[in-house]
């Protein structure tokens, strides 16, 4: 492995601490009613003169079944008609975006996340994808990045080459655990076969990147259960995994009351399986990208890991640093210019907004200078595992030192505990520091050293 990990337990059992994930900076905690749609127009204005590549994300929320421990934004209905008003209003809203952005713009990546983006029909796909190219520049060479979660039990092989003629070229197949029993307590029951359909279904179609995502801390996972269920997942091959800790937070995500706290693994169990995660994946070859990722050696992602040109955002890591992402939907998120913007999170407001003709943006936030600066520190640092000072003092006009006089006193115990090596050039993430990047971020957290008060999931 490009990273290699070090799993020291008393080490990870300290530093196990509640932190962000880091897909922006700042964090969408930082987020405000007080970002105006006009400030959202005006970032469209000066992102244009960049002529930058762009990015779209399209939120399809609605889902057949719920799925307990899910803390998306979702809409649980078997009634498949819910969905026609809402892409009226999202091809309205892609009308209205397109208009606004320099046609020369190429998009470069797209995804459509969810809920259950195949919960519609391929009608409704087609002509989602139909309306995108009339207002977008979409490439036609299959070079772009053109991505879709999939839920295996809602796609057909039919299905799949449909998408595939649509333009999409990779896909990332939610599975989170092949146990019954698990299957059961979380309400998503999913055979072996069901997924190993679907994803060679896409590998038959030509898809470039199959993704699959897994989740530990679940009901009744054990290291054994959770090691056959690696042994299936490794049967499919795929290109990257994205490994996720289960998250318990009821009070946040009321869905997550349906299940029984008792039948969660023991914070010992659950590291357990994660050592095991690690163990396996290495063995069979994939590198660790960083926080729950790992590739294949051949993928983009460690490929652009390798150039030190990766990046993380919103959907996770990827390879696209240098586009301006365009949210499209309810409650997606957009990266334009140096701001972040958010789209209104319930069917009836943002059908309001979009028959006034208006953007739908309700809340979001302008980046500070300070801000600019500290993205790109936690940015290289979660990416790369290392910083070079005198990168960010030239691209910045800043003395490090002197900046980050106060982060740079916080650091001494993270070196002491072997997580990290300093001196005056460069801070570099050592193996046993890998699997506790987001603690050596948070020190860099300007907002999270004002309030410990928000709540994020453990490091762990």
């Amino acid at each position: 492995m490009q990273h290699t990990l070090e799993f020291d337990l008393e080490l990870i059992q300290r530093y196990d601490l509640s932190g962000p994930r880091y897909t922006s900076y700042p964090t969408a905690v930082q987020f405000h009613n007080h970002f105006s749609e006009q400030a959202y127009l005006q970032a469209i204005a000066d992102s244009n003169q960049s002529h930058r590549p762009l990015s779209l994300y399209f939120h399809l929320p609605f889902c057949a079944h719920v799925c307990y421990y899910c803390a998306c934004n979702k809409i649980i209905t078997a009634n498949r008609k819910r969905a026609a008003p809402y892409l009226d209003h999202l091809h309205q809203e892609i009308a209205l975006q397109g208009q606004l952005f320099d046609k020369n713009r190429v998009v470069s990546q797209l995804h459509w996340g969810g809920g259950t983006p195949t919960f519609i029909s391929d009608e409704q796909m087609s002509a989602l994808m139909d309306c995108t190219r009339q207002h977008f520049n979409l490439l036609d060479d299959d070079t772009g990045d053109y991505s879709i979660e999939i839920d295996p039990r809602e796609v057909t092989p039919a299905k799949i080459g449909h998408l595939r003629k649509l333009g999409f070229n990779r896909m990332s197949f939610g599975v989170q655990d092949f146990d019954p029993l698990v299957q059961q307590a979380v309400n998503r029951v999913q055979s072996f076969g069901q997924t190993y359909e679907a994803v060679m279904a896409a590998r038959d179609n030509g898809y470039h990147s199959i993704n699959v995502d897994l989740i530990y801390g679940l009901p009744h996972q054990s290291v054994a259960s959770f090691s056959h269920t690696l042994d299936q997942v490794l049967e499919l091959s795929p290109d990257r995994l994205s490994v996720f800790n289960y998250a318990h937070l009821p009070d946040l995500f009321k869905v997550q009351k349906q299940i029984d706290s008792q039948q969660l693994p023991s914070a010992a169990t659950k590291l357990a399986i994660f050592q095991l995660i690690i163990e396996r994946l290495s063995q069979a070859g994939y590198v660790y990208i960083g926080m729950d990722h790992f590739a294949k050696p051949d993928n983009e992602l460690a490929i652009a890991q390798q150039q030190g040109t990766l990046y993380r955002n919103f959907q996770g890591y990827s390879t696209h640093a240098d586009c301006d992402l365009v949210g499209l939907g309810i409650t997606s998120i957009g990266v334009v210019a140096d701001t972040y913007s958010q789209n209104l999170k319930t069917l009836e407001a943002y059908g309001e907004h979009i028959e006034q003709g208006r953007v739908p943006v309700f809340r979001g936030v302008a980046l500070t200078a300070d801000d600019k600066l500290r993205r790109a520190v936690i940015t290289q640092l979660i990416c790369h595992f290392e910083l070079e000072f005198a990168a960010i003092e030239q691209q910045y006009q800043i003395n490090f030192a002197d900046y980050f006089a106060y982060e740079l006193q916080q650091l001494p115990r993270m070196v002491n505990d072997g997580l990290i090596r300093l001196d005056n050039h460069k801070l570099v993430v050592l193996p046993r520091g890998r699997l506790l990047i987001r603690n050596i971020c948070m020190v860099f957290d300007w907002y999270l050293r004002q309030s410990q008060e928000k709540k994020f999931s453990k490091v762990i």
